[in-house]
């Protein structure tokens, strides 16, 4: 995602895996940093569970980046990181499907987050032309592969729950001008045939991404909205990746949800627990911003109720791209999730 434009950042592709005969899960991100957590039977033994069905309906990841680096802190003896990377490893974050496997992902995700009674939370994020060839650039070969991706998408899902967070940036760079003129009319029509195969799926919620409130004004982005399926999409989703807080991010919701017919929003906030960066380069204070936090665990206990749930779509503690010393965009930079930990309340 362009840093001079919206919410950012994107992760490294996962692989699906299976844990013991029953439990079908997915790797989280090539990590490879700081005491990565290395095998799956050490994220398992963090002894990750689930939040309370009540507050928190959506799935915990036990084997996720998280908790694996947990398992590794407590082998090495750092009690205290274990303790502190934990409060990150024991919230649901967004499963971010790859372009390779898709249907297999999501089948894993789901059938894991439907076997421990909750949903999963998943994010598509493969648009044909996607990030304007900044850090996350890439996305499907063409219109076709991209149908086909999502297709397979729903083919894993199939009637399980699921709460999908559909192409971050993708409408945004319609509007701001970061996509060429020659791909808007495809990307309008690859949305919109996303959303109709989605919420043809039983227990599938979708919202499409919406911005944040630093990107412009709701007025802006609602006739896109529009024409990339929001009405009959659940709703959509503001923050995504970025640090806004949660009142600021709720302003920017409601006055896009009035403009949208009252459609309801989620909010991204993963990170935003000490609002967006403010020093630096202003081009780049979305990217590994210094002195940011964890913010609200993820609820459907939200303050408002045009607001669905508050979730965690951006996985903290992987990196929004090259910058400020972090790693490639995606990848599990431990030092950066301990920040985010010991700064939240």
């Amino acid at each position: 995602m362009d840093g001079r434009r919206g919410a950012r950042f994107r992760r490294a592709p996962v692989t699906a895996a299976v844990l013991g005969a029953a439990l079908l899960v997915a790797g989280c991100s090539s990590g490879g940093g700081e005491g990565d957590g290395g095998d799956r039977k050490e994220g398992a033994g963090a002894r990750i569970t689930q939040q309370p069905r009540e507050a928190d309906p959506f799935w915990v990841n036990p084997d996720g980046t998280a908790a694996r680096q947990v398992a590794a802190y407590e082998k090495a003896g750092r009690k205290g990181d274990a303790e502190q990377i934990r409060k990150i490893a024991e919230q649901p974050t967004g499963e971010w499907i790859g372009p390779e496997n898709p249907e297999q992902e999501a089948r894993g995700f789901t059938e894991a987050a439907d076997r421990a009674g909750r949903t999963a939370l998943l994010v598509l994020y493969n648009i044909p032309h996607r990030d304007c060839g900044q850090y996350s650039r890439g996305g499907a070969a063409d219109g076709d592969a991209y149908r086909a991706w999502i297709d397979a998408v729903a083919r894993g899902i199939g009637d399980r729950p699921a709460t999908v967070i559909l192409e971050p940036d993708a409408v945004l760079h319609l509007v701001d001008g970061c996509t060429p003129e020659e791909f808007h009319e495809e990307r309008y029509d690859l949305l919109e045939g996303a959303v109709t195969t989605l919420k043809s799926l039983k227990n599938t919620k979708v919202y499409l991404d919406a911005g944040n409130a630093g990107w412009g004004r709701p007025d802006q982005v609602v006739e896109p909205l529009k024409r990339a399926g929001v009405d009959p999409a659940d709703g959509f989703a503001v923050n995504v990746s970025n640090f806004y807080s949660t009142p600021d991010s709720l302003a920017y919701g409601k006055q896009l949800s009035a403009e949208a017919g009252g459609k309801h929003f989620v909010i991204d906030t993963s990170r935003n627990g000490n609002g967006p960066y403010t020093d630096g380069d202003p081009d780049e204070r979305w990217c590994n911003p210094p002195g940011r936090a964890l913010g609200e665990p993820p609820t459907t206990r939200t303050a408002d109720p045009l607001v669905d749930a508050y979730l965690w779509v951006k996985r903290p503690g992987e990196s929004d791209g090259e910058c400020k010393g972090g790693p490639k965009a995606g990848q599990w930079w431990a030092s950066y999730a301990l920040a985010l930990a010991r700064a939240s309340r």
